[in-house]
């Protein structure tokens, strides 16, 4: 009994250890915008109620992908997925672009005055500016 207790717990240790932290994400835009930004705007720009920014995802099967559903707009990548396909469905929205890798997000902002993204905090580079950061 009380080695499967202490296997148990080893286990449930191991799992804990092999989740990957959550990473500070850093909202970002071009340099050359000058806007700033509310976690109630991301979430706007991220569900479509709003065209003010070109908003930019990274790929579903990106970890960060869901760490930003959570803290930038709030909701759940399923509850974003189901969302997004009933405005495709009615006509009345099309979802973010959506780029492989954080250094494809960079390239894109940086190249593209109106659009904004989201990588890691420790991606970030010169060429782009941080107008959030999600922790």
């Amino acid at each position: 009994m009380l080695s499967r207790l202490v296997v148990t717990l080893l286990a449930l240790a191991g799992v804990a250890i092999a989740m990957p932290a959550n990473a500070d994400i850093a909202v970002i835009v071009n340099p050359a915008n000058t806007s700033t930004l509310t976690t109630d705007e991301l979430t706007r720009l991220y569900t479509g109620r709003s065209s003010a920014l070109s908003a930019v995802n990274i790929a579903e099967s990106s970890p960060l992908r869901s760490q930003f559903d959570e803290k930038g707009v709030g909701r759940s990548s399923a509850q974003l997925k189901a969302h997004w396909s009933k405005l495709i469905f009615t006509g009345k929205g099309t979802p973010p672009l959506e780029l492989a890798t954080e250094a494809a997000v960079i390239e894109h902002i940086s190249q593209n005055p109106n659009a904004i993204g989201y990588v890691d905090a420790a991606s970030v580079t010169d060429a782009v500016k941080v107008v959030l950061t999600l922790n």
